[in-house]
């Protein structure tokens, strides 16, 4: 699948997966602080952003989606990031073309398998009837139903958009990332990488705990782990000083 991207900056290329319900737009910030070193590129996953919509949903697929984005892009020797789910996305991708990479930054992502945890959110969005709800206001009130924080529902309805004048759609395919769930929760499998990692977990999530790291190290011998104390699991919004400083202290060096 052809994904959707931004670009800023020019140098060796350094690409940014987002997460689950996110889309380039939420590392716009970053990506352009990176760009005074870096050629940098914001990629919308498939079912996310302005990317397209498809019932084939897995880390394997959306792998290969990346390797055609970096090969259509003549990309090489690239820096990696993913956040989350983009995290799986880029260790998988890892995984099968090493060569690809010359360091990998997974931000509070860890390798095993999860409990399913946002059959909620789902819940919550699927909850806004949008042939109804007709502004974002709207449906931030009737997301509050459903969840408390009012940051992440801000980070959630950023995928709604105006299909026309007074009708509101989602940028994210909602049916099909219910039904992938448990594809999204998977563990990686069980193949040694060796591409130089570091592992950014926020010290208020329990994504990465210490009890991962050699379970993690199983996979990624090469790996470092950094955490940000005060953090939660959207690390680059919560602490975005100390995040950027960390990642650029490894990707420069």
């Amino acid at each position: 699948m052809e994904l959707h991207f931004k670009q800023f900056g020019e140098g060796k290329a350094f690409v940014i997966l987002h997460g689950l319900f996110g889309s380039s737009d939420n590392w716009q910030t970053h990506g352009k602080k990176l760009a005074d070193y870096f050629d940098v590129y914001l990629v919308d996953q498939r079912n996310h952003g302005e990317s397209g919509w498809s019932e084939e949903f897995s880390y394997d697929i959306m792998a290969d989606d990346l390797h055609e984005f970096i090969l259509a892009n003549d990309l090489k020797e690239i820096i990696l990031m993913g956040h989350s789910m983009g995290g799986k996305t880029a260790m998988r991708y890892a995984q099968k073309h090493p060569e690809m990479i010359e360091k990998l930054i997974i931000v509070d992502m860890g390798v095993k398998e999860y409990p399913i945890s946002h059959d909620g959110i789902i819940d919550g969005l699927k909850s806004i009837d949008l042939s109804v709800v007709d502004s974002r206001s709207g449906a931030s009130e009737q997301l509050a139903k459903y969840i408390n924080n009012k940051s992440i529902r801000q980070f959630l309805l950023k995928n709604l958009y105006w299909k026309e004048k007074g009708q509101l759609a989602w940028s994210i395919n909602l049916p099909v990332l219910e039904n992938k769930l448990s594809e999204i929760v998977k563990a990686l499998p069980n193949e040694e990488t060796m591409v130089e990692t570091l592992f950014i977990a926020g010290g208020q999530s329990d994504y990465i705990i210490p009890e991962d790291h050699d379970s993690i190290r199983i996979l990624f011998p090469l790996a470092d782990f950094y955490t940000i104390e005060r953090a939660g699991h959207w690390i680059h919004a919560e602490a975005p000083e100390e995040f950027i400083e960390e990642v650029l202290g490894f990707a420069l060096r």
